[in-house]
Formats: C-alpha cells, structure tokens, sequence
C-alpha cells in the first residue's frame, strides 16, 4: 500500500470571506485518496473537540471539497468497543486540527489512537493536518502548548513526541509567529539535530519516502533546518511559483 501524509505549516479553513487559504493543499489530499468522494474523519482533540471548529470542517470538507465527513471526538465521548478503530481504519482521509499537541499525544496514547493511525497509514490512508495536526506524524516537534489563555504571559516552545512517521523535527507556523525561528533554532542546537519548517500555507507532502512541497498561497515557503559544526544551518526547499506545482526529492 501507497502510504501518503500531508502535513501542513498552518493556515485558517474560513479565513473570513473567500477562499480557504490551504485549498490547493486540500485539493491536493483528496485526489490523493483516489476517491471521487471520500470518507474523511476529523481529528479535533488538540483543540479540546471545540464545536465550533467541528462544525467549520464540516461545512468545509462536505459542502465545498464534496467529502463524507465523519469525527473522533475524544472528549465527553464513550465509544462502544471497536468504534475508535473502526472509524480509523474504515475513512479514506484522517485530517488532525490544530491546537495543543502535547494534550492530543497524550489523549491519543491514552485510547491507542496513536497505534491504530499507523495502522491506517500503513494500509495506504491519507494521514493530513495542519499545526499540530501536521506536528504529529513527525518523530518530534517544535510546540507551543505550554502556552496559556494569557497571551502576555511567557512561555517556552517545547519538543513533543509525534508519531514518527517521518523523520526529524517539525516546526510549523514559521513565518507568523517571530519566536518561532530563533527558538527552533536553540532547540536544534541543544537537542536535535535536524527539522522541516513549514510557513502557513505550504505543506510537506511524502509519498513512500519521497516528498514534494506544495503551497497555497504565493510566497509560502519551507526549509531545511540543521545543525553543523556547532551552528545552525537553514535552507529553502524550492517551490515552483504556481501554487500548484511541486518540486521532489528526499528531504532527509
């Protein structure tokens, strides 16, 4: 089986009037599942199942992109036996939200959620997200969830353990977020040894081992990020300029 995951810098579903600003990209995750119209089950638990980000994806991936669309709701649900794995194993697409990645790895290994998703990927199910939904099937990534509600309070990125179904440290939001680089950066130089960073609107998209980056939105861009001879190094991964064309290669 094909194994595919789409992992995803950031970017809002309903960015206010128009378009969603990860379209191309999500195009791009349902031709993958070689569906005309795919099942594809929401993972909402890194942002506590919050009914109103359940309800936007709905809307979204049902009413405009045409999928059947399903959830896993962990919070204040008590699944019957064998309903978690049959929801995972039996959808076209899982596609993991955004929020706090250390509560959702957590809740994940809690239910074994984590060990039916690699099951699923290895039976050729398109795994997808952004933030921490792309986080996620990293060995490891450079998270925010130690932050709190208080936005003027500070706080330390922390390393959390992701699935490892791709080598290396994921770092998303790059290009909005002014911390996130030079604290990446620590975090290469103290405890890892090389990261993807994605910017808000380009994704990481891995196909048996070989990628390609795509991007939504002009501009997006993604890096290579390693340490060497005791410094940080930083690369771009090249992008053709139409939003929909992609450059391969082996990113390790």
């Amino acid at each position: 089986m094909s194994k595919k995951i789409v992992a995803i810098g950031g970017g809002k579903v309903f960015p206010g009037a128009g378009e969603a600003a990860t379209l191309d990209i999500d195009l791009e995750i349902l031709r993958l599942s070689g569906k005309e119209y795919p099942k594809l089950l929401f993972v909402p638990t890194a942002s506590h199942d919050a009914a109103g980000y359940v309800a936007d994806i709905r809307k979204y991936f049902w009413e405009k992109l045409g999928c059947i669309v399903d959830t896993l709701e962990l919070y204040g649900n008590r699944y019957e036996e064998g309903e978690i794995e049959k929801k995972i194993l039996g959808t076209d697409i899982v596609y993991v939200g955004g929020g706090n990645t250390l509560r959702m790895m957590r809740m994940w290994r809690k239910h074994s959620v984590d060990l039916l998703l690699r099951k699923a990927w290895e039976n050729g199910t398109v795994m997808a997200g952004l933030s921490a939904g792309s986080i996620c099937w990293f060995e490891a990534g450079h998270s925010d969830s130690r932050k709190g509600a208080d936005p003027t309070k500070a706080f330390e990125y922390m390393k959390v353990r992701g699935l490892g179904l791709i080598e290396g440290l994921h770092c998303p939001h790059y290009d909005v977020e002014e911390y996130r680089r030079p604290e990446l950066h620590k975090m290469i130089l103290k405890s890892w040894g090389k990261a993807i960073a994605l910017e808000n609107g380009a994704a990481l998209v891995v196909e048996d081992g070989e990628y390609r980056i795509l991007v939504s939105r002009p501009g997006a861009k993604a890096f290579r990020v390693w340490r060497e001879d005791g410094s940080v190094r930083e690369e771009e991964i090249e992008v053709e300029k139409r939003s929909n064309e992609v450059q391969r290669g082996n990113y390790a």
